[in-house]
């Protein structure tokens, strides 16, 4: 049995560190944090939606950067295997609304004391606050680690050392972007990162008058030039700084390295249920019944209350106007206001609000089998370190675990 040393107690590192134990490794977990699977606690809004329960296919369609990469990794570990894993270690588990699989207790901290116990099961020895600055090579391949722990360094002797350090994203949680040093100290390509699965700005200054709402439904739209690059429907909420929301995150998945760089056209259809056609016949039926209020309290009833100045204001209608005096245009001009809302996104959130990071230790670099580094014999590269992001609902953490499960495959 060989000496393994994963840099990272992430979900990826635990994973492998857990799967290489089981089958007699020496495994060394090196951690940088003061505890274990610091990001996993916030995972899920501390829920910790750890894998979704969809088809090969399913799961591929929701992987946004190199889907073709994991076939051999999902054949490994599928999210369906992973569910079983962790019920077989003692967590219940259940899936609930667009396949979703969390923790029966809803609580984040049920995952990390399932995988810590079965860290200890293994005799996998993890070492706290203490961070790697150098991988070791030896005639072009790994021979171990430096590492520092309370300003003393140590060098740590290993046959295989696996990069687990995760992205850059929730930079609070220690994801520092250690992985991609270490990979381009030691010639991998490392592709540009941004930050995925994150808020948006946007330039409109009615974004702040209407912070807090949420639109339940709600359809996107982004055109670059005549091109319409993004469309999707589902939930958002304004904010301060912008939008915010399922939709909006799933919009920055697509378009992380086009928002901020190039000229974009947006807006809201704040109905999408409902044609514009409908809509005038809906208006029209409620000036009908109120012909001599204000405009402003009639149209109120379609919309949430901070909504309506908002509609009105783009309209160019005045909200105290009589209904017997709107027009044909005034009131066409409302509908394109509701179904056309004008959003200028301006810039992604940081990477202290993205779930994930887009980008990373180019997977042409990387054996898709084993994870093991095409150039540098005994490294492997797992987890969010790697060009691999999906959509939000569990897919991103079980591509953590099937890249784990692929490198300890390897390996036994």
């Amino acid at each position: 049995m060989s000496n393994c040393i994963i840099i990272g107690a992430g979900a990826a590192g635990m994973m492998c560190g857990i799967l290489l134990g089981e089958k007699g490794h020496r495994v060394v977990i090196l951690e940088q944090n003061e505890r274990i699977g610091k990001k996993l606690y916030i995972t899920g809004k501390g829920r910790c939606n750890f894998t979704n329960d969809c088809s090969r296919d399913e799961f591929l369609e929701s992987v946004k950067s190199n889907p073709r990469f994991l076939y051999s990794a999902l054949d490994v570990c599928s999210p369906q295997d992973i569910i079983e894993k962790f019920e077989s270690w003692g967590m219940r588990t259940k899936v609930e609304r667009g396949k979703r699989a969390f923790p029966a207790s809803d609580k984040s901290a049920d995952v990390i004391d399932t995988l810590r116990k079965e860290l200890k099961k293994n005799g996998v020895k993890v070492l706290l606050n203490t961070k790697v600055t150098e991988i070791l090579t030896e005639d072009g391949g790994v021979r171990g680690v430096n590492a520092v722990t309370d300003g003393k360094i140590s060098t740590y002797a290993a046959d295989h050392v696996i990069v687990a350090t995760g992205g850059i994203s929730y930079r609070s949680t220690g994801s520092t972007g250690d992985g991609y040093i270490f990979a381009e100290k030691l010639g991998l390509k490392v592709t540009q990162r941004y930050p995925s699965l994150v808020p948006m700005n946007c330039a409109e200054e009615y974004c702040r008058e209407l912070q807090g709402l949420s639109l339940k439904n709600a359809a996107l739209h982004i055109k670059k030039g005549k091109k319409e690059v993004y469309s999707g429907f589902g939930e958002m909420m304004f904010t301060h700084f912008g939008i915010t929301g399922p939709l909006v995150l799933k919009a920055s998945a697509d378009l992380a390295d086009v928002i901020g760089r190039e000229r974009l056209t947006s807006w809201i259809d704040t109905k999408p249920a409902v044609s514009e056609e409908q809509l005038d016949a809906r208006i029209l039926r409620l000036f009908e019944a109120n012909v001599n209020k204000a405009v402003k309290n009639v149209v109120s009833e379609l919309y949430p209350a901070k909504m309506t100045p908002v509609i009105l204001m783009l309209s160019g209608v005045d909200p105290d106007t009589k209904v017997h005096d709107i027009t044909k245009e005034q009131r066409a001009a409302i509908i394109k206001a509701t179904k056309e809302l004008p959003i200028t996104i301006t810039a992604l959130r940081g990477y202290e609000e993205a779930v994930v990071t887009k980008g990373g230790v180019s997977v042409r670099e990387i054996n898709p089998k084993t994870m093991e580094s095409k150039k540098v014999p005994g490294l492997y590269f797992i987890g969010e370190v790697l060009d691999l992001d999906a959509y939000t609902g569990g897919f991103n953490l079980q591509i953590a675990w099937s890249t784990a499960a692929a490198c300890a495959a390897e390996l036994w």
